[in-house]
């Protein structure tokens, strides 16, 4: 991707944004180099990894990153037979507990969500537990060595703690003998030895070594002679501690160069999840979808905005090209939302192709280019004598060397800053050379010639920015299929020019003109609303076969469930029984043991007789459970609503309230339990009812409870609060409540982000917003139901 384009497009502003939420400095440098994938594969990949980012943040909370560092310096030492300070061995541990937590994390439970680019990545992570455990043994922190390091250590600490009592001691007892030629009756400290502050006048009254005077000289530190020797001793065990502390650390240095390889791709692999979650986070910071990717030129952007802008107040429009056009005329006023239009596009894209979600609806796609060209601002040179024309040309030309089919130009006021007419057929000249290498075109330009231009050409459309005649003020609302007015004569009007002047000019137009451009202006507007229409329709097309397909994934699942149960409950059938028989023969070897030891013979025939009724009688229940199936009653052939039935496999009477479908099940009732079964799987039941209409109408009452306004989710984490959400939404769906409040605090904003998340995708849901004063601001959602 050419850096002219990431400069104008402000994409570096987007790389600082994601760098904030990255741990380490590694982490950092990655995000730095942050730019576009080359290939589609990889943008794919990109985005599935972010996408499961941001999952496993709003299920789980953020990633166990807690002291990780970047140690790949203190590695590099290492390899090269180095010692490392406590400081960076320290950090070496703290980065093998991080790939335990790490692994821990992503480490999924049976029917959890797959996040398969994340697995595999932790997959390759290799903990080191023996050197992590020596690490954590012997360093305490940065500055710190534990007694625990060795025994070594721990014996010269020992000493030095008694030999300092001593010294500490015999000091005491010099000071108060000789406080009368002291400055104060206390000790201190010079170079780790023992002294006391003798006044200048009384040198010779206190025999021992100066080791400093004050700076007024009425003070020298003097180490009484009878310390030397004790602060001689306590010297020598100082040195031997440092070096038994140089020997543990070359030692821990040792073993961190014989697994260095390993600790290398450790330390690779959590920097790229660094990398990746910073832009998880980032992507749950602006709200963004994952969008569909396809390479052939194609896009469809669905309520977009510039993720730069306040989201508060930006304004999002539908932007798409490639289908029946390829090429976008957009006119409009001055400050009407052009550029932005053009740089929003422009940078979802280059988004998007390095991996971050983008700031749009559900359902939008965008095609993957080779190169993004833009050709936005003015960017006039003095000291090169480059005039507004002269700059953008020179722009334009490099873009028409390399551009080709699998590129995207975005040109903002095409042949602007020169004659109108030769400025107007330079514009089209460029624009048709670009088309026919199959480039994609969006433009801005104020002459009407281009929308003319438009107007008949194949391939090429018209788009203009809104305009609010009555206020004075752009709306911001990109209108594709409809070409810009410049509404002079409306606007002149509500600035009080007079209508005599106004039809004065108008007479300067011709007639036909004005009837024309009126014309044009309203079919065009009757066919934006269709063309509107159809991709509304299109849409719910694909969010319905997105719903179908989601829910056949959870009656597979359910099936799957409710088969495994069945086994399951065969399973430990089968153990009861046969520990039944186990305990009875236990029973019966037991009795004959009692037998030998004095019985009578009666007992034990009394006794044989009881075991072989208990084991006819666990034979008949073995035989009956495998053959249930089979035995359980007669086949239904005609099936009543809340009829009475027997399901052998739960060895439990049901009640019928569905008719079969076309699968040949039917839905029945098995206590507190709605399960679907087969027909052929139901038997008769013995004084099986005819339809319960009272037990019916007590069903329906049920679904007609009250339901309240609001339910809070405060305390919970994302993964309940959703389901309780997403449970309270269907009730409140089905009491024909039309507003209801979602309370979930403001906290850290991942519960919100959670519930807002859920929101986008449900069904039941019309619109969202945040709370107002009053409402509970941030802490709530209010939801507004179809």
């Amino acid at each position: 991707m050419n850096e002219r384009a990431l400069r104008v497009l402000e994409f570096n502003k987007i790389r600082d944004k994601v760098k904030r939420y990255a741990v380490t400095s590694g982490g950092k440098e990655l995000v730095e180099k942050l730019a576009p994938c080359e290939s589609i594969f990889d943008t794919r990949n990109a985005l599935q990894e972010t996408d499961e980012a941001c999952k496993l943040i709003i299920k789980k909370g953020n990633p166990p990153f807690e002291g990780l560092h970047d140690v790949r310096e203190g590695l590099e030492r290492a390899k090269k037979g180095g010692s490392l300070s406590a400081a960076q061995l320290l950090y070496v541990g703290n980065m093998l507990r991080c790939t335990d937590k790490v692994k821990g994390y992503l480490e999924r439970k049976d029917e959890e969500e797959k996040y398969d680019k994340l697995e595999d990545l932790a997959y390759i992570l290799t903990p080191i537990n023996n050197l992590k455990l020596e690490i954590e043994r012997a360093i305490i922190s940065e500055e710190e060595i534990s007694d625990r390091a060795s025994g070594t250590l721990h014996g010269i600490r020992r000493s030095l703690k008694e030999k300092n009592s001593s010294v500490r001691e015999k000091v005491n007892s010099i000071v108060r003998s000789n406080a009368k030629y002291l400055q104060d009756a206390i000790y201190t400290m010079r170079g780790d030895r023992y002294v006391v502050p003798v006044k200048a006048e009384y040198r010779g009254a206190v025999p021992g070594l100066v080791h400093d005077q004050s700076s007024t000289g009425a003070t020298l530190f003097v180490e009484p002679m009878s310390l030397v020797n004790l602060n001689n001793e306590i010297k020598e065990l100082k040195l031997k501690e440092q070096a038994e502390i140089e020997r543990i650390l070359l030692e821990l240095s040792r073993k961190v160069r014989d697994n260095v390889d390993v600790l290398e791709s450790d330390m690779k692999i959590l920097l790229q999840f660094d990398f990746i979650f910073a832009k998880g986070k980032y992507s749950l910071s602006i709200n963004g979808i994952i969008p569909e990717v396809n390479s052939d030129g194609v896009f469809d952007l669905i309520n977009v905005r510039h993720p730069l802008l306040d989201p508060d107040v930006a304004v999002s429009s539908d932007v798409y090209l490639g289908k029946n056009f390829t090429a976008l005329m957009i006119t409009g006023p001055n400050t009407g939302g052009k550029t932005v239009t053009l740089k929003t596009v422009g940078l979802v894209h280059i988004m998007a192709m390095s991996g971050l979600l983008i700031c749009a609806k559900e359902g939008s796609s965008i095609s993957f280019y080779r190169e993004v060209f833009a050709d936005i601002g003015d960017e006039q040179s003095i000291e090169q004598s480059l005039s507004t024309f002269s700059s953008h040309l020179t722009n334009i030309v490099e873009i028409m060397k390399v551009a080709d089919k699998e590129s995207l130009a975005l040109f903002d006021e095409l042949g602007a800053g020169t004659d109108p007419t030769e400025g107007a057929a330079l514009a089209v000249s460029i624009i048709e050379t670009l088309k026919e290498r199959g480039t994609k075109i969006i433009a801005t330009t104020h002459y009407s010639e281009l929308k003319g231009y438009a107007l008949k050409t194949p391939g090429v459309e018209n788009a203009s920015v809104e305009f609010d005649v009555e206020t004075l003020r752009p709306t911001y609302r990109l209108l594709i299929g409809i070409p810009g007015k410049s509404n002079a004569f409306e606007i002149s009007r509500r600035l009080g020019l007079n209508d005599y002047v106004i039809d004065k000019a108008k007479e300067h137009i011709s007639k036909e003109n004005l009837q024309f451009e009126d014309l044009i202006r309203d079919l065009q507007e009757k066919s934006i609303i269709a063309n509107r229409d159809a991709r509304a329709a299109e849409r719910l097309k694909n969010e319905t076969e997105t719903i179908k397909k989601t829910y056949e994934d959870k009656l597979k699942r359910l099936e799957t469930i409710r088969d495994n149960a069945y086994n399951e409950a065969r399973r430990e059938a089968k153990e009861i029984i046969a520990k039944a028989k186990d305990e009875a023969d236990d029973i019966l070897k037991a009795m004959r043991e009692l037998e030998k030891m004095g019985i009578s013979g009666g007992g034990r025939n009394r006794l044989e007789e009881e075991r072989k009724k208990l084991k006819d009688s666990l034979e008949e229940k073995e035989k009956a459970m495998i053959k249930a199936r089979e035995n359980s009653g007669e086949v239904i052939e005609k099936v009543t609503l809340g009829m009475d039935a027997f399901l052998p496999s739960l060895n439990q009477k049901v009640v019928i309230i569905s008719m079969p479908d076309k699968k040949g099940e039917v839905q029945v009732e098995a206590g507190i339990m709605k399960i679907s079964v087969k027909l052929k799987d139901l038997r008769t039941s013995e004084g099986a009812s005819k339809p319960k209409e009272k037990k019916r109408k007590r069903e329906v009452n049920l679904n007609l409870r009250a339901v309240e306004n609001s339910i809070d989710l405060r305390g919970l984490d994302g993964e309940e609060a959703c389901y309780r959400a997403d449970k309270y939404l269907d009730e409140a769906y089905m009491a024909n409540l039309g507003e209801v409040t979602i309370v979930h605090g403001k906290g850290t904003g991942v519960l919100r982000q959670a519930i807002n998340t859920m929101l986008k995708k449900h069904i039941h849901v019309k619109s969202y917003r945040l709370g107002v004063y009053g409402e509970g601001g941030d802490g709530v959602t209010v939801v507004e139901l179809k």
